[in-house]
């Protein structure tokens, strides 16, 4: 394996190094993706870490890994100054080498699966079309932590099944406005960047390239979002609610025009 080519926040090595133990020889592959290496980390910005492996995870292994997750991952929203939020996503190699759609995750971690978990829920494989995007994006984008680049072992997602993989999720993305409107807004602005240009970039420069393209007032609520993702002002939604649904409603109807 390479050696580590960048050099990762202070709560990413910490999960390398209990990946490294509790995978050992079975660990192929840790890559940091999302903020942390496209456009720098932000005040909200979780810590995203892809995780290769060539077996399938036993319960023991499963619980193993989530009570350090628990331990190490903050809560969200993150308090400044505190741990960050931690995602994990872990694949099996053989599923890499001959992906299908929608893509099979072996393992998720997310703060916001935390009540589930701390109810007892462990996680289970699961496949899921932003599991797909997910993919996409990191093979554009990741750096290793540990073993080889991106490219030689995450697959190439063909155009179609990101299309499609934006249509199966925007539904959901839809139906989880309400408490989590900065995240809705700025990922659908992503998407609507995505579908047009094929390209992914963080959520402020897809929220400013939306921005020109929206009438004023929902152009004044993307930028709000934008804002707070960049911790430049608080984040307070509760008197913007008929202004968030607009906007997404807006941008889901963009989205949805060009796939």
């Amino acid at each position: 394996m390479q050696e580590n080519t960048i050099e990762p926040p202070e709560q990413a090595q910490a999960v390398l190094d209990i990946l490294n133990g509790l995978f050992d020889e079975s660990l192929l592959a840790v890559y940091l993706h999302g903020s942390a290496v496209s456009g720098g980390l932000q005040s909200q910005s979780d810590i995203d870490l892809l995780v290769v492996i060539d077996r399938p995870m036993a319960e023991a292994l499963r619980k193993s890994l989530l009570a350090a997750l628990l331990r190490i991952s903050g809560r969200h929203p993150a308090r400044p100054g505190g741990p960050r939020c931690i995602e994990v996503m872990a694949f099996q190699n053989c599923a890499l080498a001959a992906p299908v759609f929608p893509a099979r995750a072996e393992f998720v971690y997310g703060e916001w699966l935390r009540d589930a978990f701390e109810a007892g829920e462990i996680p289970m494989p699961v496949s899921d079309p932003e599991i797909t995007l997910v993919l996409a994006q990191a093979r554009q984008e990741a750096r290793p932590l540990f073993g080889p680049l991106a490219t030689e072992l995450l697959p190439e997602i063909p155009a179609e099944d990101i299309r499609r993989a934006m249509r199966d999720a925007l539904p959901a993305l839809l139906d989880g406005l309400h408490g989590d409107e900065r995240n809705v807004l700025l990922t659908l602005a992503r998407m609507w960047r995505t579908a047009t240009t094929g390209e992914f970039v963080t959520k402020d420069a897809a929220a400013l390239w939306a921005e020109p393209h929206l009438p004023e007032p929902l152009a004044e609520v993307l930028a709000y979002a934008r804002e707070a993702y960049l911790g430049k002002t608080k984040d307070e939604w509760e008197n913007r609610q008929a202004d968030a649904r607009q906007t997404a409603n807006h941008l889901h109807q963009r989205v949805k025009d060009l796939l």
